[in-house]
């Protein structure tokens, strides 16, 4: 399907904001060139999350490893390049949980969820407006804490990990 119409009224850094005419409809949406998240997983059954402050929330918010494609650039690969920045974790065995639209209604982020197992441990290169807290929660212990997490990818992430474990 395509709009009759398309017009960028805001052209960002991150996202760009477009209006798109459908027939006599009107609708603004965010383009944004997608994501990825991890449920990255160590040796003694932990995941690994970060929390970081998250200013459009105005609170520091417990979540996944995750962060946006760079052109040109292979989900998975941006996937192993922020589990490294965010974490030192590195190596180890992938595979693709799931992918889904983060907020179909206006935006048109399109997130890729991966599952990172036996990984090596290493040095964080943060970027420097990050400054992240690295949180390790084990297995077992996750389900209790989903009232932790008020972001949708870790909530989706950790969810498809519990059912699959």
């Amino acid at each position: 399907m395509k709009p009759d119409s398309t017009k960028t009224v805001y052209d960002g850094k991150l996202i760009d904001v477009t209006v798109e005419r459908w027939g006599e409809n009107e609708r603004e949406i965010v383009e944004h060139p997608g994501a990825v998240a991890i449920v990255a997983v160590d040796d003694d059954g932990a995941v690994t999350l970060v929390r970081q402050l998250r200013e459009p929330a105005r609170e520091e918010l417990l979540e996944l490893p995750a962060g946006t494609l760079a052109e040109g650039e292979a989900p998975l690969e941006a996937a192993k390049r922020e589990l490294a920045e965010e974490t030192g974790l590195t190596g180890g065995r992938w595979r693709k949980l799931a992918g889904f639209y983060t907020t179909p209604g206006f935006c048109r982020e399109y997130m890729h969820v991966f599952l990172a197992e036996e990984l090596e441990a290493g040095e964080a290169r943060q970027e420097a407006d990050e400054s992240i807290e690295l949180v390790r929660i084990l297995r077992e212990e996750l389900e209790s804490r989903l009232a932790e997490m008020e972001d949708a990818k870790t909530l989706v992430g950790i969810l498809l990990y519990i059912r699959q474990v």
